[in-house]
């Protein structure tokens, strides 16, 4: 974040210039629920801070979409302190600031009775089935990852083939379309073209990524046809 309390957004290798497809509703999604008074309040420096967090796609697990969040909240650099806050914490940052932390299975348990060979991953929060891996984290900031999924072994991702129009008509259904409107509309405003093409075009990203990518779609070229099939749904 800015010291002006614009928000900044990037993923482990740089920082966006132009958001990629597959984390534009995560950020949309924080950007309208940040609460950038009550942070402004909490913290001398904005800028001094960054949160870190996952933007759920489907990379090869159909998570139960209208469940999960855009963005989980997972952890928050202090530069001054040039440490991270402690979970508990970060967890009590985020929901002040109207996002949803990382949901944690397990607190304070003792390292003498954890046995990695022999963990279980817990139930998804977010589809019925295992959580594809636990994150072990302790006290000093060192953390492992137990994954139950792998992710990029998976082959059942059957790539969407067709040309960009040919794929959005399949794609944008009366499904998305009605969620994208109830998303914008409220009182006293009616719900543009733009705005339900946009957020349609985000839900189909996210939801169907992995097909997309797997079929070398252009995401440009999907954009557009993307458009053009809500604007004629809409009528």
């Amino acid at each position: 974040m800015k010291p002006s309390g614009l928000l900044i957004f990037g993923d482990r290798e740089r920082i966006f210039d132009d958001v990629p497809p597959p984390y534009e509703q995560s950020v949309r999604h924080v950007r309208e629920q940040f609460d950038r008074d009550a942070f402004h309040e909490a913290v001398d420096d904005p800028s001094a801070y960054v949160f870190f967090g996952v933007a759920p796609c489907n990379v090869g697990i159909d998570y139960d979409w209208d469940r999960i969040p855009p963005f989980l909240g997972r952890a928050i650099w202090n530069e001054d302190k040039e440490r991270l806050l402690p979970i508990d914490k970060a967890e009590r940052v985020f929901e002040r600031l109207g996002l949803t932390p990382v949901n944690t299975f397990q607190k304070e348990v003792n390292v003498r009775d954890f046995h990695p060979e022999r963990f279980d991953a817990p139930e998804s929060a977010w589809y019925d089935g295992p959580a594809a891996g636990v994150v072990i984290e302790n006290r000093r900031g060192g953390s492992a990852l137990i994954q139950e999924i792998v992710v990029d072994e998976m082959s059942n991702y059957e790539p969407i083939q067709g040309e960009p129009t040919a794929v959005s008509n399949s794609l944008v259904t009366k499904t998305r379309v009605n969620q994208a409107i109830k998303a914008v509309e409220m009182p006293g405003k009616t719900a543009t073209t733009a705005e339900v093409h946009a957020r349609v075009f985000e839900m189909i990203v996210r939801e169907e990524y992995a097909r997309l990518d797997h079929s070398n779609i252009d995401w440009k070229a999907l954009r557009s046809a993307v458009g053009s099939v809500v604007a004629e749904r809409l009528g």
